[in-house]
């Protein structure tokens, strides 16, 4: 139990021996401390999830995902460690907000991305339907798109087989007819477009010649037909339309399977929103409780210290600082006063110096002034 105390007490950034001497602060400092363990744990948690998926499909995805949460999780455990161990009791409650302003604005940015890859985990089903959704309706499109860029490259020879086709059409029924006046002009069935003559006569064979022609036409516009519907076929083909299909049940599940973070992040967005594109007021509001607990969890360390009354610990903390600041104050006379005085020393060392050196100097002239 002293091991987690002490624990805690490191995460909350307070000074240990001192806080040793006020054992009516241990609880507060233990909740602090805890407070801002499982802030940098879920900050842990969230970050790895989110960079499992930025690897997915590698297979050291897991292994990269551990490593970003754990440096992720330091980092935030070593910022709200320094400044909620940093706000400084002894100003007014204004200046204690003043000071924690910068780590709220942070807390609330850091609160948005931890919480956002926990919520792709927690709307991880409906973000799959999304997904499957939103790449049906693209497969879908972008059949159309090469439908219609088809139907646009080639669009003469389909006015051309649509044609062709109007005029076998046309050519079968005629045949037909044809071929039912023929038969009644053999019989010698009397009508407005027949001899009544029973026999194979001229009339007749007049009527065999023209289905004869009309038979020949249809032969070769069927001809014509046949190739260039081959031919349509084939740019098809070269087109890609015949081997693009819309998505199977199994494919969309493989392909929900491997989505990136930047899918999901967009299909979590779209949650909020119903198929018509109005606001789908329940699922908002689940998203967005899920950030604002999270920006509150962040911001908990800070508020934790902040609601706290002063207590001993921040005032001996106060005076502890107060006595260093002196001390390095009287530390940095002493300098002061050492430098100065071995200046002064030094400058009267090399004045005797120079003086030593003119005094030599002159008696050397004044003798070489005797000799001459």
């Amino acid at each position: 139990m002293k091991k987690v105390t002490r624990f805690f007490w490191f995460c909350s950034g307070a000074h240990v021996e001192t806080l040793r001497k006020y054992p009516i602060e241990h609880n507060k400092y233990v909740g602090i401390g805890a407070t801002i363990f499982f802030t940098a744990l879920f900050a842990a948690l969230s970050g790895g999830y989110a960079m499992y998926f930025v690897f997915s499909g590698n297979p050291l995805a897991v292994v990269f995902a551990v490593l970003f949460g754990i440096i992720w999780g330091t980092a935030i455990f070593n910022m709200d460690r320094y400044i909620v161990g940093s706000i400084n009791k002894q100003g007014s409650t204004n200046q204690q907000i003043l000071q924690a302003s910068p780590r709220i604005l942070l807390a609330i940015m850091i609160g948005v991305v931890i919480s956002r890859p926990l919520e792709l985990k927690i709307f991880d089903k409906e973000i799959r339907q999304k997904l499957k959704t939103s790449y049906l309706k693209g497969q879908n499109r972008r059949i159309d798109t090469l439908q219609k860029t088809y139907n646009q490259k080639y669009v003469n020879e389909f006015a051309q087989a649509k044609d062709l086709k109007l005029e076998k059409d046309s050519l079968t029924k005629d045949i037909n007819r044809s071929r039912v006046l023929l038969n009644q002009e053999v019989f010698g069935s009397k009508t407005d477009q027949t001899s009544g003559l029973t026999g194979y006569g001229s009339n007749a064979k007049r009527q065999e010649a023209v289905l004869g022609e009309k038979q020949a036409r249809l032969q070769t516009v069927t001809q014509e037909l046949d190739k260039l519907e081959q031919y349509l076929g084939e740019r098809k083909n070269f087109e890609g339309l015949n081997s693009t299909r819309l998505f199977t049940d199994k494919q969309l599940d493989s392909l929900s399977n491997i989505a990136g973070f930047a899918d999901r992040n967009w299909a979590l967005g779209q949650l909020a929103f119903t198929n018509d594109g109005k606001r789908d007021v329940d699922t908002y509001m689940a998203e967005s409780f899920i950030a604002y607990l999270f920006i509150l969890f962040e911001c908990l360390p800070v508020l934790v210290k902040l609601m706290s009354p002063r207590g001993p610990y921040d005032v001996a903390t106060y005076r502890i600082a107060e006595a260093n600041i002196h001390f390095a104050d009287r530390d940095r006379d002493r300098d002061i006063a050492v430098t100065d005085n071995t200046f002064d020393y030094q400058l009267g060392a090399d004045v005797e110096r120079r003086k030593r050196i003119i005094t030599t100097q002159s008696d050397f002239d004044l003798e070489r002034h005797s000799y001459d």
